[in-house]
């Protein structure tokens, strides 16, 4: 079967699907979320200073200290984009300095939008595909089964609004992501020998997660207990923990070149000096006590409700309980993570995200409910249930393929944002942000034909990679 029986040709193969179908949509450059943290790498890139005064009219999310405006957020994804930025400006030799500072002037929206898409391309993107490729990894050493590991795979890089998240600087898919590549770490590299390797990726994704969203030290904090559990009694424990430390301290370190740059101290941050949304100002930054009803309406409502947007998920309870069979401090742990991303959800006064498909605030939680689906699957033993499981998938993969290809920042105006407008208005017009239209000036639908091909031929590549993996291993 040559290439296709190689053990690496179905994590590679599985990688470039989730990889291109990230990168080949994107999102508007505009969006406060994405624009602000943009406006900072420029000027950390450009200027050498984290001020973004130039840019504050452009965007609603900021902070005010003093006379000077920042980002309103953790610096995280801003200082990932800043070499990104750096590089497109050495490389094109174009700067924003002199550009016309009005939303959608064509030589900013140009501007932006190349260095928007880089850096989702390389950050969120790559991040995504890097844990779903993670998830495979460790679904099939759970469950012994290829097929288990990659309908869980796929469930969580395609079949969930990860997807969409993952074309935008949003934080919520790369702390999804990170912290799938944590727990993926630690899984490898425990029991036996601590292994510094993976100690130093896993420290290292917990810390960069926080530096990203400051809320991720709680969900971190329950998948660093649980790697302290699993190095209990281990030859090398104390080493593996040191460069663990170590691969946090790189985010630490990022984060106080940050502060002292932009406010000549290590404590302040952007929440801070937020404009504009006095809901931050309750309880500690807008965190309050969890609310059933909300809770409700992140996991059911029709405007925010997860299941809505990802019903493959809705299976992941029992895949919960049949994983607890396999490992039951995983389960535990994926457990007590889904719960502290939900209750915090459900604590936020701005619970609904704004503008948002989905509960964009819960996003962290999915890998965990995706892994789950992997002993579910593997459960599995009536074909009818297999292809119901399938079919959902399927399901699944057309919704999130509506939403990152349209609007994954739908209006909090709309009732049922995933109807309208985006199955009843913008599908049908084919108002898709992809590469081929937004930077080759093709048509709405030529775009969308180019992608399902490209993407289509992955799909069916790792297809028969599975099916040659199977006659290799009978053989």
């Amino acid at each position: 079967m040559g290439w296709l029986a190689d053990r690496r040709t179905v994590p590679t193969l599985l990688f470039a699907l989730v990889w291109l179908s990230c990168g080949w949509f994107g999102s508007w450059e505009f969006n406060p979320n994405n624009s602000t943290r943009l406006f900072a790498a420029i000027s950390l890139a450009e200027q050498g200073d984290a001020t973004i005064d130039e840019f504050a009219h452009l965007t609603i999310d900021k902070a005010q200290f003093g006379r000077h405006t920042y980002l309103d957020k953790a610096p995280g994804m801003t200082l990932l984009a800043t070499p990104i930025v750096a590089g497109a400006f050495v490389a094109t030799g174009e700067g924003a300095r002199r550009l016309e500072k009005r939303i959608e002037a064509p030589d900013l929206t140009r501007y932006l939008r190349l260095r928007l898409r880089l850096a989702t391309v390389f950050i969120t993107g790559l991040l995504t595909a890097l844990a779903a490729v993670a998830l495979w990894s460790l679904a099939r050493g759970l469950t012994g089964s290829d097929d288990a590991a990659l309908f869980a795979a796929l469930a969580y890089g395609l079949g969930t609004p990860v997807w969409g998240w993952s074309t935008t600087l949003f934080g919520h898919a790369p702390v999804a992501a990170l912290w799938m590549i944590a727990i993926w770490a630690v899984w490898r590299g425990t029991p036996g020998r601590g292994s510094s390797r993976h100690a130093l990726i896993a420290g290292a994704a917990l810390g960069w997660a926080v530096a990203i969203e400051y809320q991720a030290v709680l969900g971190g904090s329950v998948i660093g207990l649980w790697a302290l559990w699993r190095l209990r009694g281990q030859t090398g424990a104390w080493r593996a923990a040191a460069w663990a430390v170590a691969g946090g301290a790189t985010a630490g370190l990022a984060l106080i070149g940050y502060n002292l740059l932009a406010f000549g101290t290590l404590f302040r941050l952007g929440y801070q000096g937020v404009v504009g949304f006095d809901g931050m100002q309750q309880g500690l930054f807008g965190l309050t006590t969890p609310k059933f009803g909300v809770l409700m309406e992140i996991l059911f409502g029709l405007r925010r409700g997860l299941f809505w947007v990802a019903p493959v998920l809705v299976l992941a309870p029992i895949g919960l309980l049949r994983l607890a069979r396999i490992d039951r401090t995983m389960a535990l742990m994926l457990t007590a993570v889904i719960a502290v991303v939900l209750l915090v959800n459900a604590s936020y006064f701005y619970w609904d995200g704004g503008f948002s498909t989905g509960p964009r605030h819960s996003v962290p939680a999915i890998p965990m409910l995706a892994l789950a689906l992997a002993p579910l699957w593997a459960g599995l033993e009536r074909a009818r249930a297999r292809i119901a499981g399938a079919v959902l998938l399927a399901l699944s993969i057309a919704i999130n393929l509506a939403i990152a290809a349209t609007e994954i920042v739908a209006p909090e105006s709309y009732r049922f944002p995933l109807w309208r407008p985006i199955l009843a208005e913008d599908w049908p017009r084919g108002l898709f942000r992809d590469v081929p239209g937004e930077f080759w000036g093709w048509s709405h639908w030529a775009g969308m034909a180019a992608y399902l091909l490209l993407a289509g031929v992955l799909a069916a590549a790792l297809v028969n990679a599975r099916r040659a993996r199977l006659v290799d291993a009978r053989v």
